[in-house]
């Protein structure tokens, strides 16, 4: 067996990773500077989202809360750059998502960023499996390296034993799991879910919350949530809270920041 030599010193890779760490630490993966989203314009202007600004750090599991109409989806659509600011800046990953062409945001959207939507939107005639498979197809690997994935993402959603089995044979619960474990097809980054128990009953919902809480826990996924459901919101670490497009505290009142 050969083994890799280095003429680095320890005191350097000691160092090497403490600034490592320290990045991995303090850098956030998304910064939201004063953003807001209009739409219309004169006196049928609206702001879905206004004067937001928000810092979500690396592995959190954070849940956007608010009414209808309070600009859950429309921050949720900034954040997968689904849709540009009006103003202001949402920065990911270091890099201001208004600066990229829409081709590299496509990219960014394949490559990390994980959707989960309360549609499961999964394609009838595939099983389980193939559902999850086919979000691997733009990734150019084997195909035994696609089913060794697709294995790992079954038994991360608890479906080890389903993944052969068509939507229409799963249960509600079931296919959401399918959608979680598609939506990570690519380790994204961050998975973004938008009412992801709201065509559930809250036991089966319960489940769900309780896989993306395995998920964040034990892998370190960043996961944001969208959801009017407070029991749902409950079980979050952290809540941002939205009401007429713009962050409130828990009694109501305008912030300008949010903290963990």
């Amino acid at each position: 067996m050969l083994y890799a030599t280095s003429t680095e010193s320890t005191d350097d890779r000691e160092e090497e990773h403490s600034m490592n760490e320290a990045i991995t630490t303090e850098a956030p993966i998304y910064e939201l500077r004063r953003v807001t989203r209009s739409y219309g314009s004169g006196t049928t202007k609206v702001d879905a989202v206004r004067d937001i600004d928000l810092t979500i750090d690396r592995g959190e599991f954070i849940a956007v809360v608010g009414p209808s109409g309070s600009g859950k989806t429309t921050l949720l659509q900034l954040l997968g750059g689904l849709d540009r600011p009006t103003s202001g800046e949402v920065v990911f990953e270091g890099r201001s998502l208004a600066t990229l062409k829409e081709s590299e945001l496509t990219q960014l959207r394949l490559g990390t960023i994980g959707f989960v939507f309360q549609q499961f939107n999964l394609i009838l005639t595939l099983s389980a499996a193939q559902n999850i498979e086919l979000a691997l197809a733009p990734s150019g690997l084997t195909a035994s390296l696609r089913r060794a994935r697709v294995t790992e993402l079954l038994g991360s959603v608890g479906l080890a034993s389903r993944g052969h089995h068509l939507p229409s044979e799963l249960s509600g619960g079931e296919q959401q799991r399918v959608a979680i474990g598609r939506a990570l097809a690519n380790a994204p980054d961050v998975l973004l879910a938008d009412e992801p128990t709201g065509n559930l009953d809250s036991t089966t919902g319960d489940e769900i919350i309780a896989v993306l809480h395995q998920l964040n826990r034990e892998q370190n996924q960043t996961i944001v949530v969208i959801t009017h459901d407070p029991y749902v919101a409950a079980a979050a670490p952290r809540i941002v809270r939205l009401h007429d497009g713009a962050v409130v505290d828990a009694d109501g009142s305008r912030v300008l920041e949010v903290v963990s």
